[in-house]
């Protein structure tokens, strides 16, 4: 029999002193994002001011056709987004009259792009260099997993863009957001990237990394707790243990070319001695579950789903392997849900199973 739980019930240091957010009805606009988060007014009203019409656009702004790169970005920019222009005229003046730019003193005027891991989502877990460098950004591009209370934390001069992604809708495509960066970064802008977890650690961080660096703009990465270390601490979940667990491997849960057959499972993934740790993991969990088990990997390993890691809203489903895809439907959990797989999930104070193995953990303990 699975565990399904809520984190709210549980009386733990990291969660006892969590207040959890006001619940209120509203009817959000047929064009905001599909990933506002419902439960959020401050969210719904911060991503609204963003939403306008097509003719409003087509009103604001127009320029002629142009083959210059540089005019062609700013063109898309103000025909999109016609705040984002006019904070970028603002922050060209200041660095041609000399009074701004994050990077004056280096002689091109060029700002500072940060991409800065918000963790799991508990802004209590967030280092001390990203609160900082949070409040001190001109604009920021912020991801689907970035929670309220970071966004909390943003500088009331600054400007806030969405360009989360989710399976079968993105916001903005990754060429998007590189123009993005790349443009505001050469008007002298300080820009921060937040990234959910980590953002080099399946946040696409490296090739935003790579692409500004070859524009020669000055990328410095803030390392976020990334979701396995996070959630798995929050479960009491070492992901490596003495006598247990040597290793640790992540997975990402997605093809490449989409489908449900995951694109890195292979003989030595099914290592019994090894922790694996899924991301977006959800719709190809039932193919590597099999995959694990016609490897080698004990049908009745421990594992456990956890959606919404380390949030108020967090759900939980333990169970053994081979159960673990039916108690996640059974259980509804939707995503983002990360996926634990190997026998130190028994030594959690959650896990509801007698183990037969249960001496021989406690001689490792």
């Amino acid at each position: 029999m699975a565990v399904v739980s809520k984190l709210l019930s549980i009386s733990s240091p990291s969660t006892q002193f969590r207040k959890p957010r006001s619940s209120f009805n509203f009817n959000p606009v047929t064009s905001a994002s599909p990933f506002t988060e419902k439960h959020s007014i401050e969210r719904y009203r911060r991503e609204s001011t963003w939403l306008l019409s097509t003719n409003q656009l087509n009103r604001t702004v127009s320029f002629p056709p142009d083959s210059d790169p540089s005019s062609i970005r700013e063109r898309d920019i103000a025909l999109q987004l016609p705040e984002l222009k006019r904070l970028l005229e603002v922050l060209r003046e200041k660095r041609e009259s000399g009074g701004g730019g994050g990077g004056g003193e280096r002689g091109r005027g060029l700002g500072n792009v940060f991409l800065v891991g918000t963790g799991p989502g508990d802004p209590e877990l967030l280092t001390v260099k990203a609160v900082r460098v949070i409040g001190s950004a001109d604009l920021l591009l912020y991801d689907r997993l970035v929670s309220n209370e970071v966004l909390d934390l943003v500088g009331p001069e600054a400007r806030l863009l969405y360009v989360g992604k989710t399976a079968g809708y993105h916001s903005r495509t990754q060429e998007e957001i590189h123009e993005l960066l790349l443009s505001f970064a050469e008007a002298g802008a300080t820009v921060v990237r937040l990234k959910g977890g980590d953002p080099l650690v399946f946040g696409r961080g490296g090739e935003e990394m790579d692409f500004l660096q070859q524009q020669g703009i000055e990328v410095q990465v803030i390392p976020g707790i990334t979701a396995a270390s996070g959630i798995a601490a929050e479960l009491g979940i070492p992901l490596t243990h003495r006598g247990v667990a040597n290793s640790v491997r992540f997975l990402t849960g997605h093809s490449r070319k989409g489908g449900t057959d995951p694109l890195f499972v292979a003989e030595n993934a099914a290592d019994p001695d090894s922790t694996l740790v899924v991301y977006m993991g959800l719709s190809t969990l039932p193919s590597l579950a099999v995959k694990l088990i016609n490897h080698g990997l004990p049908p009745d390993t421990p594992a456990a789903a956890v959606e919404r890691g380390t949030t108020p809203q967090q759900r939980m489903v333990l169970a053994e392997l081979k159960d673990l895809a039916d108690e996640i439907a059974l259980a509804e959990l939707v995503s983002p849900t990360l996926i634990i797989i190997g026998k130190v999930v028994s030594l959690s104070p959650f896990w509801p199973h007698s183990s037969i193995e249960a001496p021989a953990l406690a001689e490792a303990r």
